[in-house]
């Protein structure tokens, strides 16, 4: 919110009032069972779920807001059919599968907001450019040719997923595009792999929504990552991903990873003020580290992977 307020955009913001998401509207994406012990543990009190993950009295609620934000947020662009979506919520989402609370995360706030359009026939591009792979969203869409999941992620890293060769199930083989970067890349290799590596898959999907899971972990200053971005990346990775939105009002940001506080403002700040046309005060882009070639021969591996499985769902 500090960064938010840095670009000092006045009555430009518009705050929508939300509630949690309804128990329907989180079964689109997580399994009820699930939903229901997750419940029952918050009401007991909470406690450690995973080495990484824990809840208290007040987290089922907290989560159910994150995801009722995000809901309001697409209902609210749709209205206006103006503007960007920033939902700077807590807990986070992109870990959390079907059925497993995990990462941090307890339901997945975009995969929930996604939902919410492809319940309505609509096709929903997510980029993930968070440093951690988005395992859960993978999971949840691996077989819904309505959505197109793209993630940027250091590889190895937390939660040892998305290889190249993951590509989507049968009936979406090809609509889930990971791209690992090495410890050490810099900003100029993520560019390549969204405006390069993705564009003609996105094109082609010709999405009505675009979300992104915009964490800010992959910052240099960020303690839990190894890439070595700056805000000013963030900003240029903004840019790209506005390309790929039909129209205005159909581009929403969700909030995941961050966790070096000047660092996750300073990208909050250069992200939006790149969006709103207010650059401000965003870092020097950064270039020079390694994985540009390492993206092209990805790309050939993850390539053969789509026609290995289209091969085993004409078969």
């Amino acid at each position: 919110m500090d960064g938010l307020r840095a670009l000092g955009p006045g009555q430009e913001i518009v705050t929508p009032a939300f509630g949690e998401a309804s128990l329907d509207e989180l079964a689109r994406v997580h399994d009820p069972a699930h939903l229901a012990r997750l419940e029952a543990f918050c009401a007991e009190g909470g406690g450690d779920i995973d080495a990484d993950t824990y809840a208290t009295a007040d987290s089922w609620s907290a989560a159910r807001r994150a995801a009722g934000a995000g809901l309001a947020a697409l209902q609210t662009l749709e209205q206006r059919g103006e503007g960007i979506a920033f939902v700077p919520v807590r807990p986070p989402g992109h870990h959390a599968t079907r059925d497993r609370a995990m990462g941090f995360c307890l339901v997945n706030n975009v995969a929930v907001a996604a939902a919410s359009r492809t319940a309505l026939g609509e096709r929903v591009l997510i980029v993930d450019w968070d440093v951690h792979h988005g395992n859960g969203t993978q999971d949840i869409f691996w077989d819904d040719p309505a959505v197109l999941y793209v993630s940027t992620h250091q590889h190895p890293l937390y939660p040892g997923t998305g290889r190249p060769d993951e590509v989507g199930g049968a009936a979406a083989a090809g609509l889930t595009l990971n791209i690992p970067l090495p410890p050490g890349a810099t900003g100029d290799v993520v560019r390549a792999a969204l405006d390069e590596e993705a564009r003609a898959s996105i094109e082609a999907f010709e999405p009505d929504w675009v979300l992104v899971s915009c964490g800010f972990d992959a910052h240099r200053d960020d303690p839990l990552s190894n890439l070595r971005l700056s805000s000013g990346d963030f900003a240029e990775l903004a840019c790209i991903v506005r390309e790929f939105a039909p129209r205005p009002g159909r581009l929403a940001l969700f909030l995941e990873g961050g966790y070096e506080a000047a660092a996750l403002a300073a990208s909050v700040e250069a992200t939006l003020g790149a969006l709103l046309g207010r650059p401000g005060a965003a870092s020097t882009p950064t270039e020079g580290g390694p994985g540009l070639a390492q993206l092209r021969v990805d790309g050939t591996a993850r390539r053969r992977a789509v026609d290995t499985a289209l091969g085993r769902a004409g078969a």
